[in-house]
């Protein structure tokens, strides 16, 4: 087994899998104008350090391949190990979870809280922090990148079927995360569920009437106050 980065390897059979529900610190790899991210040789080789040499296993959860041939896995030790689960508890990736793909990502979630309150790895490095919601021109600074913004909802609102979770007075400039029709039914409805609520959002900022995320599954969604009530 070769490994490509931190949450990519290439079995023996010449099957490349990435490792589905997380993303660790990427490396160039060759990319015009792309830099390593802070920690990406480290977490290559924790990620070495548990699966080189070992007999792994292969689990899906949900969509099996994606655009590039990669096969979408977790993967399994003969111990046991759950490597997914070890690479967020050691503070070497973040929760990165897909509509189509959403197996065992709550637990992964726990895992990782557990791994940002020891301040694990990525999670002491300003790279990778948390975002605040209220500061929106800060989070265009973030565009087209995956990120985690947390705050406080001021506003919900349901228009023409989409959901609007304002996180600011002025819903043309603040931080807004967006919920489609199609993907509404997975969340609740009740507007007074999310009124004032504190909670995270994961998702690749976006810039429509300011920063924005665009949500499609309950898993990007975490109150922080309580247990999850968007679904």
């Amino acid at each position: 087994m070769s490994i490509v980065d931190g949450d990519t390897v290439v079995l023996q059979d010449g099957r490349e899998v990435r490792l589905v529900g997380l993303q660790a610190p990427k490396l160039a790899l060759g990319r015009p104008n792309f830099t390593d991210w802070p920690l990406a040789i480290e977490a290559r080789e924790v990620l070495a350090a548990l699966v080189k040499n070992e007999d792994v296993q292969l689990s899906y959860g949900g969509r099996r391949e994606d655009r590039y041939g990669r096969l979408l896995a977790h993967l399994f030790l003969a111990d046991g190990r759950w490597v997914q689960g070890a690479m967020i508890a050691k503070g070497m990736a973040r929760v990165y979870s897909f509509p189509d793909n959403r197996s065992c990502v709550r637990d992964l979630l726990r895992l990782e809280e557990q791994a940002r309150g020891m301040r694990r790895a990525i999670w002491d490095q300003s790279y990778y922090a948390v975002l605040p919601a209220d500061e929106p021109h800060r989070l265009l600074t973030h565009l087209d990148s995956f990120q985690l913004v947390e705050g406080t909802v001021k506003r919900a609102a349901l228009v023409r079927g989409r959901l609007y979770l304002n996180f600011g007075d002025d819903w043309r400039k603040d931080f807004t995360a967006t919920i489609a029709p199609k993907h509404l039914r997975q969340f609740s409805d009740d507007l007074e569920v999310y009124r004032d609520a504190r909670i995270r959002v994961r998702g690749w900022i976006k810039s429509y009437n300011g920063p924005e995320i665009v949500v499609t599954h309950p898993e990007q969604i975490e109150f922080l106050d309580g247990p999850g009530r968007a679904s």
